[in-house]
């Protein structure tokens, strides 16, 4: 197997350390301490005065001081269980038996993590649905790359017309970003299929403990077995994109194809298609939430709770060295502080990897294991439950239209054409109401796997 490295693209290097934030340090309780003297997330101080304690870890953890960017790989394990083709799945309710994923013909679909094109038949297609959907698409230009600094006017614009939140945090009535209920953990992760989910999903069976998988494309037809054995197994699987692209800054048609390969692989290998995604980096406006509604899918984020905190380990930063473990570890305890804080009322949604064997390393060793052992108790689960609905509405085919009708209108709109501009002004359309919220410029990450260019996070 290739080595897997990650670099951080300088465009993006002042957001870096902007979105951890320490605002109520972990409530003390018995527990067992580790790492250095004590230092602000914020700070970005060196990596020997991050602070955390844990209540509990895992006896077989991989040492902290193993889990570092370039470590030896460590021998990967098969799936501890795997389901014949024509299995009939018991965690939902009236779904169709599996399909048998050796039929799948990688040639059927798009090259491996790169934007799919938009002429192909499948796409085209989609396009039509979305132009019959009844869904109005706001006529919001396509960003530049290079997040808010390079996208000035729309940065501006942001918390208005265009409610874009990985630049300011402004989060649509739609958009899925806690539980409603205290100490309710919506458990995700990010960016699988990988070689190493096998290992989180047995610490998962192991401790009975069921998460929301968002899926990348390009990743299930890679490894299709494993998207079986999560979905049998309970889990709930969503939307990640084909090849993890930056949505605002993809034209509409491209949006809907990125969406539509992603939905169309996952039933192949499921036999269901998914109702909900996560935009990559959180990158989400007006215009892409409205092509995802037409396309019967409701965003999920994570939870942020101030401009410069939201609910993310940055554990995906352990593979590229640009973060460690103890900084990951602090940052999970000022996420537990906020969580239990009395002037926090809801549960949360915490944005974790399961792409890299060191982001699994310390969620199965030491995340998990101390969430487990938190006095008093979280609840946690896959996202759709922590929102109070059953599992089978996660999946379109088996949505119980009566109590969650789906988006989508009958009547029919055209979906216009968004073209790229440096000034990234535009009108919107009326189709989505909003509630402004601020928050910072999300970092981004260009990884290599398998000599195959990705964008993660």
């Amino acid at each position: 197997m290739k080595s897997v490295v990650a670099l951080l693209p300088p465009a993006f290097a002042l957001g870096a350390q902007a979105y951890n934030i320490a605002l109520y340090p972990r409530q003390s309780q018995s527990a067992s301490g580790a790492g250095g003297a004590s230092g602000s997330a914020a700070a970005n101080p060196p990596a020997s005065s991050f602070s955390f304690t844990l209540a509990a870890t895992n006896p077989t953890a991989v040492p902290l001081a193993s889990i570092i960017s370039n470590a030896p790989s460590q021998a990967t394990h098969a799936l501890s269980t795997t389901f014949a083709p024509g299995t009939n799945p018991t965690v939902v309710s009236n779904a169709p038996a599996l399909p048998n994923p050796s039929l799948l013909a990688p040639s059927n679909y798009p090259a491996l993590d790169k934007v799919v094109p938009t002429d192909s038949p499948e796409v085209q297609q989609w396009i039509q649905q979305v132009n019959s959907s009844g869904i109005t698409i706001p006529n919001i230009a396509v960003n530049q790359p290079g997040g808010c600094p390079a996208n000035l006017e729309a940065a501006a614009d942001a918390d208005k017309s265009r409610c874009w939140w990985s630049c300011t945090g402004c989060v649509a009535p739609t958009d899925i970003v806690d539980c409603p209920e205290k100490l309710t953990w919506g458990l995700t992760y990010d960016d699988g299929p990988s070689l190493y989910t096998p290992d989180l999903l047995s610490f998962l069976e192991e401790k009975n403990l069921k998460s929301t998988f968002f899926v990348v494309g390009s990743r299930v037809i890679s490894f299709p077995a494993i998207l079986q054995a999560e979905y049998m197994s309970g889990h709930q699987i969503a939307v990640h994109t084909w090849s993890h692209p930056s949505l605002t800054t993809l034209t509409n048609e491209q949006i809907i194809g990125e969406l539509g390969w992603s939905k169309k692989v996952i039933k192949d290998v499921l036999g269901v298609t998914p109702t909900h995604f996560r935009p990559p980096f959180g990158d989400i406006d007006n215009r892409v939430r409205a092509i995802a509604k037409a396309m019967d899918l409701t965003p999920v984020i994570w939870t942020r709770i101030s401009p410069q905190a939201t609910f993310d380990t940055d554990d995906f930063d352990l593979h590229s060295g640009a973060t460690t473990a103890s900084h990951v570890l602090q940052n999970w305890n000022f996420i537990e502080g906020n969580a239990t804080s009395s002037s926090f009322n809801t549960g949360f949604i915490l944005l974790e990897h399961d792409l890299f064997q060191e982001s699994v390393d310390i969620a199965t060793g030491y995340i998990l294991p101390d969430a487990l052992a938190h006095n008093p108790s979280f609840k946690i689960e896959p996202v759709i439950q922590c929102i109070n609905q059953p599992l089978n509405n996660a999946y379109l085919e088996l949505n119980d239209n009566s109590t969650n009708p789906p988006p989508v209108s009958a009547s029919s709109v055209g979906i216009g054409s968004a073209t790229p501009s440096s000034s990234g002004s535009g009108n919107t359309g009326a189709a989505l109401s909003l509630t402004p919220a601020v928050g910072p410029m999300l970092a981004l990450a260009v990884t290599l796997l398998a000599g195959t260019s990705l964008l993660l996070l």
